[in-house]
């Protein structure tokens, strides 16, 4: 297995020789085994290793275990480790985090830092005895090497990393995976099973701990990692991960292929204005849908710098308004607008969430025990995991409904009827919508579908300006009468 690794490291570039390696050990058998390889790999490929292990202030003694067991096997295999401690669950609270997404955050900013204390420790050192020109040539060579973080995913991890994507509805780019080198950070291991990595642990005689989060079904990870990967082996074919891995392979290669041909077109078409990117209608009406996705991406990605929370949806609701008038526009996630404008789609706002009378803003942050939901008109909460779709904010359309308490469906049209709302205000409420099923009609009610209860992890905070100028009081309500107080 050793010998697969470095002929991996070898064919995906990841160090070089006078390169220098963080690598992140939980202590556990996957981190366990990288940096048992990285150690025997030293010599052969020439570069300096150091540990690192990321104490996330949670799990109590096991954590406190898991921390001394990474110093004393570094120590055992002669590489300098660091235990860096951090507190994920402040930090989620902070930053409207899942304590998960705060650990990998915390976790990753921990082995980076220690990264540049590195590069700082080798700048500072005086080349004592050299002449000018040695020193000279000696700071260059030490600039071109490159200090790498090395994380343990392995084979397994990739396939449900791959899954989870599609099975969330990812384009191309999240069905690649994990990329073998990502910036920074090298997965050396990408090559190899787990069951590889503990027939290697035990033939080496090293130990590891478990964490005993990983055997938890909470997280939808887990599940994937538990029941679906080994039914699948068991069921379907016991090399799954492996052909799951390749094509990944195979899609990174094509999303590669059509970022270069979106960049192309872009530098020949496009620009930049206002604060926003703009791209000749026909220039999206004449390319095949799949590269004129890559091209709306580009624009996101100029004003967001990600285009995280933007699904298929959104982008083909953003080639539609090409087709559409002038002055047609739609919201979408982290605050931003596309917008048809005299023959340009353009995407703009991301700068900060709009606050123009009419307008919504939208957060997404993890419920935390004794958080208390927002008691006003204008202001609601939703239970974001239920959201499958994208969100649209629009007026009503034929086939409207929103679910009532008990479950039950009415009809938007009847609602508006019961309600006594006149007919000439109707086609001016605004609308929260997930296809034809309305989440909130602003001023009134929000669908009982949709509602934060004890069983909701994330939530999504929506707001909208405004609003009195579009029916109701200022008081909170349902209808003007109050009925299930803790989520109107």
């Amino acid at each position: 297995m050793r010998e697969k690794v470095e002929q991996y490291i070898r064919e995906q570039g990841m160090i070089q020789k006078g390169d220098r390696v963080v690598a992140a050990v939980s202590g556990g058998a996957d981190s366990v085994c990288l940096l048992s390889v990285l150690a025997e790999l030293q010599g052969r490929l020439g570069f300096e290793l150091r540990a690192v292990h990321v104490h996330h202030g949670l799990r109590g003694a096991e954590a406190d275990r898991d921390a001394a067991f990474a110093g004393r096997l570094a120590e055992d295999m002669g590489v300098p480790c660091q235990v860096i401690r951090v507190n994920a669950a402040a930090y989620a609270k902070d930053h409207g985090l899942t304590v998960e997404e705060a650990g990998r955050e915390l976790r990753y900013a921990a082995l980076r830092q220690q990264a540049r204390l590195w590069e700082q420790e080798e700048a500072e050192g005086a080349p004592a005895g050299k002449s000018a020109g040695e020193a000279e040539e000696e700071a260059a060579e030490k600039g071109r090497r490159r200090v790498w973080i090395a994380a343990a995913h392995q084979q397994e991890d990739q396939a449900e990393t791959i899954l989870h994507h599609l099975f969330r509805g990812s384009g191309l780019a999240g069905l690649g995976g994990m990329r073998p080198v990502s910036g920074d950070v090298i997965r050396p291991l990408l090559c190899v099973s787990r069951r590889e990595i503990l027939e290697y642990l035990k033939e080496q005689g090293l130990s590891y701990c478990e964490d005993s989060t990983n055997a938890s079904e909470h997280y939808t990870r887990n599940r994937l990692r538990l029941r679906v990967i080994p039914e699948i082996c068991r069921e379907i074919n016991g090399r799954a991960p492996e052909h799951i891995r390749q094509a990944g392979e195979i899609i990174r290669q094509a999303d590669a292929y059509l970022e270069g041909e979106a960049d192309r077109i872009w530098e020949a078409s496009g620009r930049e204005e206002e604060g926003a990117a703009a791209v000749p209608a026909q220039v999206l009406l004449g390319l095949p849908d799949i590269l004129a996705s890559y091209v709306i991406r580009k624009m996101i990605r100029l004003q967001t710098g990600a285009a995280k929370d933007i699904s298929f949806g959104h982008i083909r609701q953003i080639r539609g308004l090409a087709e559409g008038r002038t002055g047609s526009r739609i919201c979408l996630p982290a605050g931003l607008e596309a917008e048809n404008r005299y023959g340009w789609i353009r995407v703009s706002g991301a700068a900060e969430p709009a606050r123009e009378e009419g307008s919504f803003q939208m957060d997404v942050f993890p419920l935390e025990k004794g958080d208390e939901i927002p008691q006003k008109r204008y202001t609601k909460w939703f239970d974001y995991d239920k959201i499958r779709g994208e969100l649209l904010t629009r007026t009503r359309q034929t086939g409207d409904y929103i679910m009532l308490k008990g479950g039950g469906r009415k009809t938007l049209k009847a609602y508006m009827i019961d309600e006594k709302i006149p007919r000439q205000e109707r086609d001016r409420i605004p609308l929260l919508a997930e296809g034809s099923h309305i989440l909130w009609i602003v001023g009134y009610r929000i669908s009982e579908y949709y509602k934060v209860t004890e069983a909701t992890r994330r939530v999504l905070q929506v707001r909208f300006y405004g609003g009195e100028e579009h029916g109701g009081n200022d008081s909170d309500s349902d209808s003007g009468r109050r009925s299930q107080p803790q989520n109107q």
